[in-house]
C-alpha cells in the first residue's frame, strides 16, 4: 500500500469509527468502545508508518481537485513533512490513551456513545490539520475540532458551569476565527491558491502584497484556538468538561492547531517585523501572565490549563524567533508530559472523592493511596519545569537557544527585540513554572488538608496509560541528536548558557517554594500528614457531573476546611488575589464588551416595545375605534338617517354662509 494512501486513511479511520460510533450507539451499546478505541488505535499504527517512510526526508506531497471554483482551487491535497509526520504520530498516541483511559473514566457515563464518538471526530479533525496541504481543507478540520470542543466541553450540560463554559469557548475561538478567515481568503487572493506550497512559494516570491495584515489576521484566529493573549480565557473555563477531555484538548489537538499552522506558515510572518513583533509580545505576556495565574490556582486542573498556556506561550515565542523546529519539539514534548499531568489529575479526582475542580488544598495522602499516579505525575512536573534529563528540559532550552540567537542578532529571520522579549520573558516562566509545578506536587502529595475515603484500587485502564506516556515525556528529549532531519535539519541540543540560566531559575524557583510551604506549614501548626482521618459516616464519592454543580467536596463535612499551608500567598503577597482571578481579564471583556452590547440589546428592545410596538398598536386601536363608530352609526333605521342627512346640510349650510361673509369682508 502506498504512503499517499496510508495518509489518507489516517484520518479517515478516527472519523468513519465517530460515525459509527453515533449510528450504533443505542441499538448496539457493546460495539461502542471498541468503535471508540480500535479506530484511533489503527490509525496511529499508520500514522507511524507514514513517519517511519518519511523519514524526515522529502516531504510527501498529493493532491487532487476539489471542485472547480474559479479564479482559486481548491485541492484535496496532502503535505507531510518532517513536523507534520511527527505531530500526527503525538495526536494518535494521546488520542489513544485518552480513548482507553475513558472507557474506565466514564464506564457508567450514560452519554459514553455520544462522548467516544465525538472525541474520535475531534482526532480526525486534528489529523486533517496536520496532513493537509490545502488551506481550505485544513479550516474544515479547524472548524470541526471547533464545534467538537463544544460539545465536549458542555459534556455534563445539566451543569451551569458546563454550559457557560462550552458557550464561551465557541464565542471566543470564533471571535478570532472571523478575522482569521479573511487572512486566508485575503492570502488566497495574493497568490492565487491555497495550497500551502503555492502559498510559500508566493511569500518567496514578494507576491504576497499585504504581508503584514494577512499575518495579524491569521495570528486572531491562531490566538484563539491556541489560547494566546488576549483570546486565553476561554481554556481556563473549559475544566468544566470532563479531565479526558482536557489532556486531549490541552496535550495533542485544538491548542496545537494554532501552533501547528503558524509553524507551517512561518515564511509568511517572517515576511513581516511587525508581525513577529507582535508574535513576540503576544508569547511573553501570554507566558509570564499564565505562569503567575497558574501559581495562585487551588483547583488542580485549572493549574494545569492556565500551565498550557504558559506552555504554549513557549511555543509562539520560538516561533517569534523564526526557529520553528525549537516550537514543535516542545509542542510534542509539552503533548506527552501535559497528557500525563491532565490523566493523572483525574486518577486522583477518582481516588480522593473530591470535586472535578479538586481543590489542592483538600487533599491529603494520596501518594501512597495511587502510587501510578504519584510516580507518572512526579516525572511529568519535573518535565514541566524543565529539570534535566526529562523532555521539557531539552524542548524548552531550544526555545532559549533560538530566543537567545535572535537577541544577538545571529538570526536573520526575526528582530532583535522579538528575541530579548522571548529570552526574558522564558527565563522568568520558567522560575515560576517551577513553583507552580512544585507547589502542585506538594499541595496534592504531601498536603495536610481533609484525607478521603479510600475508593480501592483505580482502574488499569486509566493507571496503564499513565506508564505509556511517562516514557516519552523522560526520554523524548534525548532523542533529539537523532533527528536532526525531522526539525529542519538543525541541532536543537542546548548551550551551555541557557542550560545553566534555565536550570539555574528553575531550582531557584522549587527550592523557594519548597521554603515558603515548610514556612506556611510550620506556621498553621499542623499535625502530621494523615492526622486528619475521614469521618467513618462520610459520603460517598459523587460523580464529576454532580460535583461541579455542587462546588463541594464528595467526602463528608468533617474538617472541610482549606489546608492554610499554601505558599502562594507567601509568595505572591498582595498579588495573590489578582493572578487567582486571572487579573480580572473576564471582568474587564464584560466592561468593555459585554455590557455595552447588553445595554444596546435593552435600547433596542425598549425601542421595539415601547416606541414601535406603540404605533403598531395605536393604528389598530384608531382603526378599530373607527370601525366601532361606523358600525354604530349603522342602525337600520330611516328616520334616522334622514335626520343626520338633514343636519349634515344644515351644517353645510351654515359653513358656506360663514365662508362667504369671510371672502365678502376681505
Amino acid at each position: 500500500m502506498t504512503t499517499t494512501t496510508l495518509a489518507v486513511l489516517v484520518p479517515l479511520l478516527p472519523f468513519l469509527g465517530a460515525a459509527a460510533g453515533l449510528l450504533l450507539g443505542r441499538t448496539a451499546p457493546g460495539f461502542v468502545r471498541p468503535l471508540a478505541v480500535l479506530p484511533v488505535l489503527a490509525a496511529t499504527v499508520l500514522a507511524v508508518v507514514v513517519a517511519l517512510r518519511q523519514d524526515g526526508g522529502r516531504a510527501i506531497e498529493a493532491a487532487t481537485e476539489l471542485t472547480p471554483t474559479g479564479s482559486v482551487p481548491i485541492d484535496l491535497a496532502l503535505y507531510i513533512d518532517g513536523f507534520a509526520a511527527l505531530v500526527a504520530v503525538l495526536v494518535g498516541v494521546v488520542a489513544t490513551c485518552v480513548q482507553i483511559y475513558s472507557t474506565a473514566y466514564l464506564r457508567d457515563d450514560p452519554r459514553y456513545p455520544s462522548y467516544a464518538a465525538l472525541v474520535s471526530l475531534f482526532t480526525a479533525a486534528m489529523l486533517l490539520v496536520v496532513y493537509s496541504g490545502d488551506l481550505m481543507v485544513l479550516l474544515v478540520g479547524w472548524e470541526i475540532m471547533g464545534i467538537c470542543s463544544y460539545f465536549l466541553v458542555g459534556h455534563y450540560w445539566e451543569t451551569p458551569e458546563a454550559r457557560a463554559a462550552s458557550l464561551k469557548a465557541f464565542l471566543v475561538t470564533k471571535l478570532g476565527d472571523v478575522p482569521f478567515l479573511i487572512g486566508l481568503f485575503a492570502l488566497a487572493a495574493d497568490a492565487g491558491t491555497f495550497r500551502i506550497t503555492g502559498i510559500l512559494d508566493a511569500v518567496a516570491a514578494g507576491t504576497v502584497e499585504n504581508p503584514t495584515l494577512v499575518a495579524l489576521l491569521l495570528l486572531a484566529g491562531v490566538a484563539g484556538k491556541s489560547a494566546q493573549f488576549p483570546l486565553h480565557t476561554w481554556l481556563p473555563d473549559a475544566m468544566a468538561g470532563p479531565t479526558p477531555v482536557s489532556a486531549l484538548i490541552h496535550a495533542a489537538t485544538m491548542v496545537a492547531a494554532g501552533v501547528y499552522f503558524t509553524a507551517r506558515l512561518l515564511p509568511l510572518f517572517a515576511a513581516s517585523a511587525a508581525a513577529m513583533i507582535v508574535l513576540a509580545v503576544m508569547a511573553a505576556v501570554t507566558m509570564t501572565g499564565s505562569a503567575l495565574a497558574a501559581l495562585a490556582q487551588d483547583d488542580i486542573k485549572r493549574v494545569l490549563a492556565y500551565s498550557t498556556i504558559g506552555q504554549l506561550g513557549y511555543m509562539t515565542g520560538a516561533l517569534a524567533v523564526g526557529d520553528r523546529g525549537a516550537a514543535v519539539f516542545h509542542l510534542l514534548s509539552h503533548g506527552a508530559f501535559k497528557a500525563v499531568l491532565f490523566l493523572a489529575a483525574g486518577v486522583i479526582i477518582h481516588a480522593a472523592g473530591t470535586n472535578s475542580l479538586a481543590a489542592m488544598s483538600r487533599m491529603s495522602g494520596l501518594s501512597r493511596r495511587v502510587p501510578d499516579a504519584f510516580w507518572t505525575m512526579t516525572v511529568a512536573l519535573l518535565a514541566l519545569a524543565a529539570i534535566p534529563p526529562f523532555a521539557g528540559f531539552f524542548s524548552k532550552e531550544a526555545v532559549l537557544v533560538a530566543a537567545e540567537h535572535t537577541a544577538l542578532g545571529d538570526s536573520g529571520t526575526a528582530p532583535a527585540a522579538a528575541g530579548w522579549a522571548v529570552l526574558i520573558a522564558g527565563l522568568v516562566t520558567a522560575l515560576l513554572t517551577a513553583a507552580y509545578a512544585t507547589r502542585l506536587w506538594l499541595l496534592a502529595f504531601r498536603g495536610r488538608g481533609t484525607e478521603a475515603p479510600d475508593h480501592g484500587r483505580q482502574p488499569v485502564a486509566m493507571t496503564a496509560v499513565l506508564w505509556v506516556l511517562a516514557v516519552p515525556s523522560l526520554g523524548f528529549g534525548l532523542t533529539t541528536g537523532l533527528l536532526p532531519g525531522w526539525f529542519d535539519g538543525h541541532d536543537l541540543a542546548p548551550t551551555l548558557t541557557t542550560a545553566v540560566l534555565g536550570t539555574g531559575v528553575a531550582l531557584v524557583g522549587g527550592l523557594v517554594t519548597y521554603a515558603a510551604w515548610r514556612h506556611a506549614t510550620a506556621f498553621a501548626g499542623h499535625p502530621p500528614i494523615g492526622a486528619v482521618a475521614a469521618h467513618p459516616d462520610a459520603e460517598p464519592a459523587v460523580s464529576e457531573a454532580e460535583a461541579i454543580a455542587s462546588h463541594t467536596p464528595a467526602y463528608g463535612s468533617l474538617s472541610d476546611a482549606p489546608d492554610p499551608a499554601d505558599p502562594s500567598r507567601l509568595l505572591l503577597g498582595p498579588l495573590h488575589r489578582h493572578a487567582a482571578a486571572g487579573f480580572h481579564l473576564d471582568a474587564v471583556y464584560s466592561a468593555l464588551f459585554v455590557r455595552p452590547v447588553r445595554a444596546g440589546a435593552r435600547l433596542v428592545r425598549f425601542l421595539d416595545r415601547e416606541v414601535v410596538e406603540t404605533y403598531v398598536s395605536g393604528s389598530g386601536t384608531g382603526v378599530r375605534w373607527l370601525g366601532t363608530a361606523v358600525r354604530r352609526a349603522q342602525t337600520g333605521n330611516v328616520q334616522t338617517y334622514l335626520a343626520a342627512l338633514l343636519a349634515g346640510s344644515v351644517v353645510l349650510a351654515v359653513v358656506a354662509v360663514v365662508l362667504s361673509n369671510v371672502n365678502a369682508g376681505s
